[in-house]
């Protein structure tokens, strides 16, 4: 639906650096989010950012970031719904930059006004994880003579 719209050459790191240059821009960016709050005309959602795999999926590793970014929904999205830490692939237009306080510094957000946002499931546990596994085990016997034999055992 978007896929001609959307403009592959371009970087985060070059959006981060002059988003001014890229207005109107369509872009696809990944990242976990951080925090999502309620506008007046929409929702909020601070992204890490983080590079996207071939199937342009978030690649898990917060080291790779290169910053921070602000996407918007322009209708009413709750907060409550986006999961703090969950990965998302965004497909949006560049609308500018806002600048506002990281902790203690002045920090330039680029804004993506989203079009498409896909969130993606927490990775599965398969076979090649660790379980914990349980089992009982009965034995017995019987001896020549006088005397038998039993065993019970639950292993974890």
């Amino acid at each position: 639906m978007f896929e001609p719209l959307v403009d592959r050459t371009v970087t985060f790191q070059e959006i981060l650096s002059a988003p001014e240059s890229y207005q109107g821009k369509v872009v696809v960016l990944g990242g976990v989010v951080l925090k999502a709050k309620r506008l007046k005309d929409g929702t909020q959602i601070e992204f890490l950012q983080l590079p996207l795999d071939t199937r342009e999926r978030p690649i898990l590793d917060r080291q790779q970031s290169q910053g921070r970014f602000l996407a918007i929904r322009q209708d009413f999205l709750d907060p409550a719904t986006i999961v703090e830490g969950s990965a998302m692939t965004i497909v949006g237009e560049v609308s500018g930059a806002k600048t506002d306080y990281l902790d203690d510094v002045e920090y330039q957000y680029p804004i993506v006004t989203i079009k498409h946002i896909h969130p993606w499931l927490a990775p599965s546990y398969d076979n090649a994880q660790p379980r914990p596994r349980f089992s009982i085990g009965l034995g017995g016997g019987t001896g020549v003579g006088v005397g038998g034999g039993g065993g019970f055992a639950i292993g974890f």
